[in-house]
């Protein structure tokens, strides 16, 4: 190797500045920029990026690095291959500090050539506070940052209806686009800022609500060395990612062209609302995590990759699936069905070592928004309850009995939860009619009495009796 990747001759393309990102992390990193460099590559999108850092941090910038870096993807592709495939990141153009540069931050705000925001802040970014003020510099939350942003370009523009913007969210937050617009417009009100403001950004900016979709797993610590050997170079920046991606946004029809998706082939869709989107990616890969998570641990495996590697425990998943879950959902079968082996593939990822504890947090709330729903609809559709969800939630309530077969499992969730499951331990060996009964009855964390569901108490005491009296592999429906 001859040094760092900036050192090696590599061309900056410097394309227009086009962008600006509200968020620096691994996250754009491999599923934004990586998405505007293969459209810079293959279509005339001609977008460069400026990187806004929304928090105080000394942390390195990609500025060291000329604003380049890799994207290592890797994962099962298509035709269920393992691959790799770096790309380096050449669409970058630089990266700013909001709270080391305010003025030059500002100052993106009066390139006439701009035309998108996205932003990644954590799901605790798109917040309001009444601590917030236009003289701050910057203001503390992303929503206040953004409106001073846009009220610098709607005053440098004098309000001219063309240099609105696409504003683009990707925070883990329902409806994120509309939750931002609504801080946006509080915050210009409560500036007291004018009105022709407000109306501009009422009718010349679009706020697109987004569904986003992949694993990013970041600076590859483990694995540095080998990469760099295989690149030749060093890249402080280097980010690894899964294969598999989705990008949802709900937005008008003319955002089709924008992205120039005719052009090239990106798992991008814009629709005109991101529910069943978000349905689906709940029920089925976070529904299918969390009916897991407690079979397969309860088998004695540690990791989804070895859950999938059991043959017993992916066929139960994959019965799940397609027999309970997608007839439970609202898209095109063909559709949910394509999902939820795209989902099978990344949880087979060979590159990816996820283990199952990381996934237990909060389990009964998880079971509670993922998979409840499916349940409820289910025997509403077909007047019985459905067994491979009920024996989910069996071993999930076996699970928190917090020990099996002599071994301790660590289980984290609320403190009241964890004290009634504490309290209920005499139930699981002789009541489980009693036990399944009180857990059904919690309507403080289900919100409605679960035991009025027609058939559910009588088989969740059966399904509870035999996982108690055999053990998991041999309990699991057929």
């Amino acid at each position: 190797m001859k040094g760092y990747l900036n050192r090696h001759g590599f061309p900056h393309k410097n394309y227009p500045e086009k962008i600006v990102q509200f968020g620096e992390g691994n996250f754009l990193r491999a599923f934004i920029d990586w998405m505007v460099d293969i459209l810079n590559e293959k279509t005339d999108f001609n977008s460069g990026i400026t990187i806004v850092r929304p928090i105080d941090t000394k942390q390195p910038m990609l500025n060291e690095q000329d604003g380049l870096y890799t994207a290592v993807i890797r994962g099962l592709n298509e035709q269920g291959q393992p691959v790799a495939e770096p790309r380096l990141i050449s669409s970058v153009n630089r990266e700013i500090s909001v709270y080391q540069e305010f003025e030059r931050y500002l100052a993106c705000a009066e390139n006439p050539d701009l035309e998108w925001i996205f932003s990644n802040t954590t799901e605790a970014g798109i917040s309001y506070s009444e601590d917030d003020h236009y003289a701050d510099c910057p203001p503390a939350t992303f929503p206040a940052k953004l409106t001073r942003f846009l009220h610098q370009r709607f005053t440098c523009f004098n309000g001219a209806d063309d240099k609105g913007l696409i504003i683009v969210p990707c925070e883990l937050i329902d409806y994120n686009g509309e939750k931002l617009k609504e801080y946006v417009m509080a915050y210009a009100t409560r500036w007291q800022l004018e009105p022709q403001f407000l109306s501009w950004l009422e009718n010349s900016n679009t706020f697109c609500s987004t569904l986003v979709d992949r694993i990013v797993t970041g600076y590859p610590h483990g694995e540095i060395s080998e990469l760099e050997q295989q690149l030749g170079y060093q890249d402080r920046f280097l980010v690894t990612a899964e294969y598999f991606y989705l990008f949802v946004i709900q937005g008008p029809e003319w955002l089709k062209d924008k992205l120039k998706l005719d052009q090239v082939s990106l798992n991008i869709h814009i629709v005109d609302d991101i529910k069943p989107y978000k349905e689906r990616k709940v029920g089925i890969l976070n529904g299918a995590h969390t009916a897991m998570m407690p079979v397969a641990y309860l088998a004695g495996l540690r990791t989804v990759g070895d859950a999938m590697n059991n043959p017993a425990i992916s066929g139960f998943v994959d019965r799940l699936l397609q027999q309970e879950v997608i007839p439970a959902l609202s898209l095109d079968k063909d559709e949910l069905k394509q999902f939820a082996s795209d989902v099978i593939a990344r949880f087979s990822n060979p590159y990816i070592q996820h283990e199952l504890l990381a996934i237990s947090l909060n389990s009964l709330t998880k079971f509670k928004t993922r998979l409840l729903p499916q349940l409820i609809t289910y025997q509403q559709q077909y007047q019985q309850v459905p067994e491979y969800i009920v024996f989910a939630l069996a071993s999930l309530i076996l699970f928190y009995r917090g020990e099996y077969n002599g071994e301790k499992i660590p289980l984290t969730d609320d403190d009241y939860l964890l004290e009634r499951f504490k309290s209920w331990a005499p139930l699981y060996d002789s009541q489980p009619q009693k036990l399944a009964e009180n857990i059904l009855a919690m309507s403080d964390h289900w919100e409605r009495d679960l035991n009025q569901i027609p058939g559910l108490t009588s088989a969740l005491a059966k399904a509870l009796t035999d996982l108690i009296k055999n053990d998991v592999a041999t309990s699991i429906p057929a």
